[in-house]
C-alpha cells in the first residue's frame, strides 16, 4: 500500500508526485505512456501496471489530466475499485463539471474532492504554490497533511463546484491584467520604448492601483457604488476614448480595449455615471441585465 496515488504524469502530475515524494510519502504513479513514470522511479514511485491497481493501492487518489473526460475514461474502468477512497481531482475544469464529477464518485462509494492548483509545476511543494479544495470537509481534514506537500491547501466548502470556480474566477482576474500589460506593451512598444525600459513603472503603478479594490469589494456586496466616489463612471468613459484613439493612430489593435470601453458605455446609458466602476459588475451578470 502507498500512501498516495498520483494518476496522470504530465508536467503537472509530474510535479505533483515529486512533491509528495519530496515530503517522505509512499506514492504509486500511473500513466498512459509508461515512460514518463521512469524519473519518479528513480526518486522511489511505485508504478501501477493498471489503473485499477493504482487506485486501490492507496487510500488517496489524485488525479491531474487533461480535461474531465480524461478523467472519465482513465478512471471509469477502475470505477469499482473507488469504494472507501478519497479521490481528489486536480484537473482543470468548470464547476457544472466538479458537480457532475462529485455524484459520478459518490455512486461507486468515493469521497470526491475537487481541486484547483494556482501554480505552474515548478511552483508546487514551494511556499507560493497555492490549492483550492472543496468537497467534504471530513473527507479533506483526513488528507489534508499529506496534501499540504503541494504548497498551501485552502478548503473552500462543501460544494465540489467551489474549487473550479474560485479557480477560474482567479483566473479572470489574471488575464484581465495581462490584457491591460500586453496593451501597455504594444502601445510604448510602437513608440520604440524598450519594454524593460517601461516594465518597472508599470508594475509600480498596477500596484498602487490595487489599493482601491477592498473598496470595490465592499460596494459590490453593498449594492451602493456612490459613496465617496473619486473617478466616476461618467469620468472614466471620457478619458477612456484617449486609449482608443492613442492606440489606433499608433496602429495598435483596440480588440482588448473595446469591450471595456463598451461595457462603461452601457453603464452609463444605466444611469450609472456617478457611480464606481465597481458597478459594472452588476452588468456583467445576465440575471441584472435588465436592472
Amino acid at each position: 500500500m502507498s500512501d498516495i496515488a498520483v494518476i496522470g504524469l504530465g508536467a503537472m502530475g509530474t510535479a505533483l508526485a515529486e512533491a509528495f515524494l519530496n515530503k517522505g510519502h509512499a506514492v504509486t504513479v500511473w500513466n498512459r505512456s509508461p515512460a514518463k513514470s521512469e524519473a519518479l522511479v528513480v526518486k522511489g514511485a511505485i508504478v501501477a501496471a493498471s489503473v485499477e491497481e493504482a487506485v486501490r493501492s492507496s487510500p488517496l487518489i489524485v488525479a491531474c489530466l487533461l480535461v474531465y473526460d480524461t478523467v472519465h475514461e482513465v478512471i471509469d474502468p477502475a470505477r469499482e475499485a473507488l469504494s472507501g477512497r478519497t479521490f481528489v481531482n486536480l484537473t482543470n475544469g468548470t464547476p457544472e463539471q466538479a458537480r457532475a464529477m462529485s455524484v459520478w464518485a459518490t455512486k461507486y462509494g468515493a469521497h470526491y474532492i475537487d481541486g484547483g492548483i494556482m501554480a505552474v509545476p515548478p511552483m508546487i511543494g514551494g511556499q507560493h504554490a497555492l490549492t483550492l479544495y472543496s468537497g467534504p470537509r471530513q473527507a479533506f481534514d483526513a488528507h489534508s497533511g499529506r496534501l499540504d506537500a503541494l504548497g498551501t491547501s485552502r478548503y473552500l466548502g462543501e460544494d465540489a463546484g467551489l474549487a473550479p470556480l474560485y479557480d477560474i474566477s482567479l483566473l479572470a482576474g489574471m488575464y484581465g491584467l495581462f490584457a491591460g500589460v500586453l496593451q501597455a506593451l504594444a502601445l510604448t512598444g510602437a513608440a520604440g520604448i524598450p519594454a524593460g525600459e517601461f516594465m518597472p513603472l508599470l508594475m509600480s503603478w498596477l500596484q498602487a492601483m490595487q489599493g482601491g479594490l477592498p473598496k470595490w469589494a465592499e460596494q459590490v456586496d453593498s449594492g451602493v457604488h456612490t459613496s465617496n466616489v473619486v473617478s466616476n463612471l461618467g469620468m472614466q468613459v471620457d478619458a477612456y476614448v484617449n486609449l482608443v484613439d492613442a492606440s489606433r493612430a499608433a496602429e495598435v489593435s483596440t480588440e482588448l480595449v473595446l469591450p471595456m470601453q463598451s461595457l462603461m458605455k452601457r453603464g452609463v446609458a444605466a444611469g450609472r455615471t456617478d457611480a464606481d466602476l465597481s458597478s459594472l459588475v452588476a452588468l456583467l451578470q445576465l440575471s441584472n441585465q435588465g436592472n
